[in-house]
């Protein structure tokens, strides 16, 4: 069996496990494209599960949704078509239905393999090629395009060499100016096809090896700096405080380096390994105008791997928000400080106690940035003040060494923030976007990295050695929740107590009894679930999902869920609203605002700026509010789509917004405070001071507001009367409140959390 063959439009390279269509390639995982190999050697037959499971899976017992992971993620790949393809026979088995063509076979004619698949023929080029002027000239690079679009690299070349011209077989004058234009026609295809071709980066990885495989969440793990450890942090259940833990990969022994619970960020090692520098805060329990502020800790490794330690604090916060703390090799740190909206790298040295600023982008914005000590350098990627994204290289001085746009492909969104680490390899940089990963080269070229693995996987990070990598893996899987409004109202009737709420005296109602402690999920599957909304006089939610193995969007009248969308690969979703006519919904995905009809279709904007956030829609008035990136820097605004204007709503760095039935606009700042807006000034809502919420968002329905605060009881503020009610408490399972209409309320719930420490070892 060969091992490149074509289904339709694509071409199955199972060398690569790879499916290509439009110069776009997808790594599938190898179990995945055995299977859809098996359906093409058995093409237009039904194949038995049990057949495919023993073909694929021989010798090892795995379930039936094994398959059907496999099925939905070829489906997938293969985009509109893949349900058209793959066809389901109901206790039977799977079917493909479509043309299979083998690499052998297509190689073998230019008609079948070349003209026929980027559906020009004879004809067409015939007359592309009799044609005079500019005509002449565009229709043959159309041509030129579209079969530089569909071929091969391997079935270019036979096909170039197919082509004989020896005197013996010599054609007519007419036969050899038709099979000359032909010939260059293809040439032509073959340095397009070279040029437009995805770049693959020669870095590659075959081996996946579980380190924390337990039930708790790891995050930002490192390597020390001699390569005997892991280090990482372990977090308490739901709850924002961790402790940092290590493991020596030797022996498999895990060490807890840090005493006490508490919210550490991503440390860093010293130079020699002997120390580590990390922030510490407490954001579950500090005042609410401290909510962002940092302290910036040392711990001693040595003596923590003996017993725990509490860490020592270089630099107490007081009202600088600071970020990502990297030792430097002349026992400095770089670290990201924000100032007016914006980003820039300092340098802090604990010595003197002093701090200057090593690199500030003017009328634009530092994204991240990466160091590595074996070559004293400093990596940033930021945005300039022309909306490009660059990546820059400099000294620990700060002088700038090097400065080139990033040249990303389509695979990665336009408007994707790059976070980068470095590399064994010389000038070169990785970072993930998710599911896939790329290096990144000091001038700006990316490339893609082969990986047979298709879980979504962050934080990159190599071992000394440059043969190994860290990385987080791990889903979130949360579940929808549909909760009549009754069952609040049933607890007003339930004995009561009043408790005063310090310090703006407001009165509230505590419950003596909870809610229900378990919820029946109305959307569930062992994926995210999420952001569920009611469709606006209808009876349809819509709601987040990436049940198809990519985040869309889907619908629901309760019994058969429908995906509406057909976003790309490692598309990132912030927010979604429905149209007033409940026909259509608008999408913030990839930071490009979509339109999408519960016929699939979809309709782009372009606002010239990338979408942060999609908070509300207001289609009966062309209107949205949203928050932008204008070079860098976060703005919420409120967009005419009318006539493409941009209304700046606060200069405070705002979280959420919405507008009440009669147009009141409401907000929430970093510091989770609400304000609404004045003609004048704009005034903050007292009574919600200590209603911290769970999450970014609330829902307005009428003129209330409703949101959960972090002792998970469900609030609610009445901005006629301006009356506060705690409504009900819940279980601490509840994530937070997506929307609310007369009857019922929609909610995010937890299921599990999942993240573990895993190695990739490249390939040999």
């Amino acid at each position: 069996m060969s091992a490149q063959y074509w289904v339709g439009g694509f071409f199955i390279d199972l060398s690569r496990n790879q499916i290509t269509q439009n110069r776009q390639s997808q790594t599938i995982a190898p179990k995945a494209l055995a299977v859809l190999t098996y359906l093409a050697e058995n093409q237009g037959q039904v194949v038995s599960q049990d057949a495919l499971l023993s073909k694929v899976w021989q010798d090892t017992a795995v379930s039936p949704n094994t398959l059907q992971k496999s099925i939905a993620q070829l489906r997938k790949a293969l985009g509109e078509e893949g349900n058209l393809y793959i066809k389901t026979h109901a206790k039977q088995g799977y079917s493909l239905e479509c043309d299979v063509r083998w690499q052998d076979n297509v190689n073998s004619t230019i008609s079948e393999s070349a003209i026929s698949d980027s559906a020009v023929s004879e004809s067409t080029i015939a007359e592309s090629a009799t044609a005079s002027g500019s005509a002449k000239d565009s229709d043959s690079l159309r041509d030129a395009s579209s079969l530089k679009n569909s071929l091969d690299e391997s079935q270019i070349k036979h096909s170039k060499g197919s082509i004989d011209l020896t005197p013996e077989t010599a054609p007519s004058n007419t036969n050899f100016k038709l099979i000359s234009i032909i010939a260059g026609v293809i040439i032509l295809a073959i340095i397009g096809y070279q040029n437009l071709t995805p770049t693959k980066s020669q870095i590659s990885f075959d081996q996946l090896r579980l380190l924390t495989a337990t039930d708790d969440k790891e995050f930002d793990a490192t390597y020390s700096p001699d390569g005997q450890y892991i280090v990482f942090h372990r977090y308490l259940d739901k709850q924002c405080v961790n402790k940092i833990w290590a493991k020596n990969t030797s022996t498999q022994k895990e060490f807890q380096l840090t005493q006490d619970w508490g919210a550490y960020g991503r440390h860093s090692f010293s130079i020699d390994g002997k120390k580590m520098v990390f922030l510490a805060t407490e954001p579950c329990t500090e005042p609410v105008d401290q909510k962002y502020c940092h302290d910036l800790v040392s711990l001693d490794f040595e003596k923590a791997l003996e017993s725990p330690q509490q860490p020592k604090v270089i630099l107490q916060c007081k009202n600088s928000l600071v970020k990502k703390p990297v030792w430097l090799s002349d026992n400095k740190i770089a670290l990201m400080k924000r100032h007016a909206n914006r980003w820039k790298l300092i340098i802090y040295s604990p010595g003197d106690n002093s701090s200057r600023d090593l690199y500030d982008v003017n009328d634009g914005n530092l994204i991240d940035f990466a160091y590595s000590a074996k070559r004293n350098l400093i990596a940033v990627t930021s945005v300039h003040k022309d909306g490009k994204h660059y990546v820059e290289m400099l000294n620990p001085d700060g002088d700038i060494l090097s400065s080139h746009t990033i040249e990303r492909p389509p695979a990665i969104p336009k408007f994707r923030p790059i976070y980068p680490n470095f590399t064994p390899s010389h000038e070169q940089l990785i970072f993930s976007t998710g599911k896939q990963l790329f290096t990144l080269s000091f001038d700006g070229k990316v490339a893609k990295i082969s990986s047979p693995f298709s879980d979504s996987m962050a934080q990159p990070e190599f071992h000394p050695d440059g043969k190994k990598l860290l990385m987080i893996k791990g889903p979130y899987d949360s579940d929808i929740v549909k909760l009549p409004l009754n069952q609040l109202a049933e607890l007003n009737h339930s004995p009561l107590t009043t408790q005063t709420t310090q310090p703006n005296q407001i009165q509230s109602t505590q419950f003596q009894n909870r809610l229900p402690q378990s919820y029946t999920s109305i959307e569930r599957t062992n994926v995210g679930e999420d952001f569920a909304i009611f469709q606006p006089e209808g009876e349809l939610i819509a709601f987040w999902s990436e049940r198809s193995g990519e985040p869309q969007i889907w619908i629901s009248d309760g019994n058969d869920p429908k995906q509406v969308s057909r976003f790309p690969m490692d598309t990132y979703i912030r927010g979604f609203d429905w149209a007033a006519d409940g026909k259509s919904l608008l999408v913030n995905a990839n930071s490009i605002l979509t339109q999408v009809f519960l016929d699939s279709n979809q309709k782009n904007f372009s606002l010239n700026y990338p979408v942060i956030r999609l908070f509300q829609w207001d289609s009966k008035n062309n209107s949205a509010l949203l928050a932008i990136s204008v070079n860098g820097k976060p703005i919420a605004v409120e967009y005419d789509f009318s006539n493409s204007e941009f209304k700046e709503i606060s200069d405070k760095t705002i979280l959420w917004a919405q507008k009440s039935e009669d147009g009141r606009l409401i907000y929430k700042d970093h510091l989770d405070q609400f304000w609404q807006s004045g003609p004048v000034e704009d005034r903050q809502i007292k009574s919600l001071t200590n209603q911290r919420s769970k999450a970014k968002g609330f829902m307005i329905n009428g003129n209330v507001l409703y949101a959960f605060n972090r002792k998970n009881q469900l609030w609610s503020y009445d901005l006629d009367n301006e009356s506060f009610k705690i409504l009900g408490d819940f279980d601490k399972s509840i994530d937070y409140l997506t929307d609310i209409n007369q009857t019922h309320l929609l909610m995010t719930i937890q299921v599990a959390a999942k993240k573990e420490v895993v190695e990739l070892s490249l390939s040999e």
